[in-house]
Parts: C-alpha cells; sequence; structure tokens
C-alpha cells in the first residue's frame, strides 16, 4: 500500500510512522499551500507545555504560483535563532540532543529558499538519524480526494494536521519518556524533534 502525505517541518511521530510503515510514500508536491499546516510548524514540549515552532513563508501577490514547492522561505523575524534556541532550551537536558546536536543545528544556521526542499531536507536527515529507508516518491499532478484512482493510496494530507486531526485508526500515540513528563503528563504526537532527543536510537519501536 502507498500513503499519500504532505510535505511537514519535523513531522509528528504519525506522520514518520506512515514512512516507516508503508511499502511506499507519495509526497504531495503539487497541492496549494495552505496556513496553519505541518508544512510549516512542528510542535515540541517545553517546561511550559507544547509550542508550536512556525517557519514564516512569502506568499507572493496574486499571479504567483502558489503550489507548495513554490512557497519561499522568510528570513523575517531572525526565526531560525529563535527555533534553535527553543529546541536547546526544550530538549537540552534530554537523555540524546547533544549526540544529535550537530546533524540539527545546519538545519537553523544554512538558509534554503524554498520551504519544500527544507522540508525534504529535514526528511531525509530524520530518517537517517531514525535509521529507516523509506521508498518515497512525489506527485507529478495534484491528486484529487475521493477519485478512482486513490482507491489504492491511504490519503493521509489532511488527517494529519495540528488544528483538526483526522480519525486515523492506524496510528495509536505509544507513550515513551519525555523530559517534562512529571509536570505535563505524557504529550502524544510532538515532532519527531522530540521522540528522537528522547529514545535516540529506541525510536524506531515508537513508529
Amino acid at each position: 500500500m502507498t500513503a499519500l502525505l504532505s510535505s511537514t517541518y519535523f513531522g509528528p511521530v504519525q506522520w514518520y510512522q506512515k514512512l516507516n510503515r508503508y511499502d511506499e510514500v507519495l509526497i504531495e508536491h503539487c497541492d496549494n499551500y495552505q496556513k496553519q499546516t505541518y508544512r510549516n510548524r512542528c510542535l515540541i514540549a517545553t517546561t511550559n507545555g507544547v509550542q508550536a515552532l512556525t517557519v514564516p513563508v512569502s506568499i507572493e501577490e496574486r499571479g504567483e504560483r502558489r503550489e507548495e514547492r513554490y512557497i519561499k522561505i522568510s528570513d523575517h523575524g531572525n526565526w531560525r535563532h529563535q527555533h534553535w534556541q527553543a529546541i536547546t532550551s526544550a530538549y537540552g537536558d534530554s537523555p540524546f540532543f547533544q549526540y544529535y546536536e550537530d546533524d540539527l543545528r545546519p538545519f537553523f544556521t544554512q538558509r534554503w529558499a524554498y520551504l519544500y526542499d527544507f522540508n525534504e531536507a529535514i526528511r531525509q536527515k530524520m530518517c537517517e538519524l531514525i535509521d529507516i529507508c523509506p521508498k518515497v516518491n512525489f506527485t507529478t499532478d495534484y491528486l484529487v480526494p475521493s477519485t478512482s484512482h486513490l482507491s489504492e493510496i491511504s490519503d493521509f494530507r489532511e488527517a494529519i494536521n495540528p488544528k483538526h486531526p483526522q480519525a486515523d485508526s492506524d496510528f495509536i500515540s505509544r507513550p515513551y519518556y519525555q523530559v517534562y513528563q512529571g509536570k505535563h503528563g505524557f504529550l502524544p504526537n510532538l515532532s519527531i524533534l522530540d521522540l528522537l532527543c528522547n529514545m535516540g536510537p529506541e525510536s524506531i519501536y515508537f513508529l
């Protein structure tokens, strides 16, 4: 079976579960960009609870193409520094952050022009660190939901959503150790960063 996914910025555990469990994954390349999704947002656990980190994007004036692959990253607000500071503050005391720190830092010091390329570079690195080797391809046309050619494809583009997640009978967020669990309880389906920094090489067993 094939899973159809949207691009994500340090996507949630649920998203990486699909990469690990499906025979093939198609990442949507031709959808129009949507705000308030995992495309440019990830959720991490901090001492104050869940914090959203959002990559600012530049959506040009009308007439410009708004397909995901054409959305540019904005340099507004020194966001790279802010995201890295938030991540180091949240996970500096986690068991494995120091082990992966050098792998993660370049995503907050280097610059990518396009959000899609940035997300794909992150996905490749996360798969390497978790030690999964998914078969990944990219759509060449927008796949319309509920059409016959999707009969062999499980479409998770809308289901995996930070604001309005849809039911997913294949996903159960298995609890694992989290730094602030004593304060907040287990916080499910956070960014893959949370799983990786807390569980390290054992992350794959939770996907």
